[in-house]
């Protein structure tokens, strides 16, 4: 038996069946398109065998696409209500026993996942995007690619190259797992309800070797914090707290390493902020 996707109309019923009302504090905006769905289970090139981890399932729009495929699941779910009737839905739908793991929790203090999904799929809340990804690729190591749909600027954030205005925190810490790219757009009425901000779909491609350990990512982290936590200010300034504290030494610090202390956090790479991180003592 085929699974099946959920429509619209089953959405609301679902909805209305379990007194689930969207809201905007968990920033939920149920899908309701499944054109859209399997346009992202497609972005991410989700294969049949493969184990995924959907963060915030919802009703299971996007969790039946990826299920159609021949993958299997574990979703996150910190809806009680959502992550209780997920697995009735799917079994309804056509999904076989055991391909659907539902862990129900809060996505941001989840550190364990049953299955060892290497694939990430999801619509991600607005207001906890950059964080629960964050999170999710410091705690997962053996998590390969993944595609999320995010808010617009949220995405081509992410996605934003050094140089650009909207380069900043977020780009260069993904940048510290992998490449990233943006994989499409989402017009607004595929969603329950229809939100006031534009969504993009964001791919990500984990680099085969790690840049270096926790010590290293904290300190690179904390490097990346400081330039743009005064980003109009050259980075001889900004970073001066880290190197000795006066303009000079931290010039100093970023001459030893090949950078020019007047350029602005924005024009650095990935790689320059880690060979800076690297100098700190």
């Amino acid at each position: 038996m085929p699974v099946t996707l959920l429509g619209a109309s089953e959405i609301r019923s679902l909805a209305a069946d379990l007194d689930v009302t969207p809201t905007k504090k968990l920033g939920q905006n149920f899908v309701v398109d499944a054109n859209t769905v399997r346009k992202i289970v497609q972005a991410a090139r989700v294969q049949a065998g493969e184990r995924v981890v959907e963060i915030g399932p919802g009703l299971g729009s996007l969790t039946l696409a990826i299920l159609e495929t021949g993958a299997s699941v574990t979703a996150v779910e910190i809806d009680h209500r959502l992550a209780a009737r997920l697995p009735l839905t799917a079994e309804r739908h056509g999904v076989e026993p055991g391909m659907l793991a539902v862990v129900d929790a809060d996505a941001l203090r989840v550190t364990e996942l049953p299955g060892d999904p290497r694939v990430l799929v999801a619509n991600l809340p607005y207001n906890v995007s950059v964080p629960v990804l964050l999170h999710f690729l410091e705690t997962f190591p053996d998590l390969e690619r993944g595609v999320v749909m995010v808010q617009a600027e949220v995405g081509e954030r992410l996605a934003a190259a050094p140089g650009s205005k909207i380069y900043g925190s977020p780009s260069v810490k993904a940048a510290w797992y992998g490449r990233w790219r943006l994989a499409g757009t989402v017009s607004r009425q595929v969603f329950w309800p229809v939100p006031n901000v534009d969504s993009v779909l964001v791919g990500f491609e984990r680099d085969a070797e790690p840049r270096g350990d926790d010590d290293l990512r904290r300190r690179t982290f904390s490097v990346v914090d400081a330039a743009f936590g005064q980003r109009r200010k050259m980075l001889r300034q900004a970073v001066a707290p880290l190197f000795g504290g006066t303009a000079a030494t931290s010039s100093a610090a970023l001459e030893a390493v090949g950078i020019d202390p007047t350029l602005r956090g924005e024009q650095l790479t990935i790689d320059d902020f880690v060979r800076l991180a690297a100098s700190v003592h």
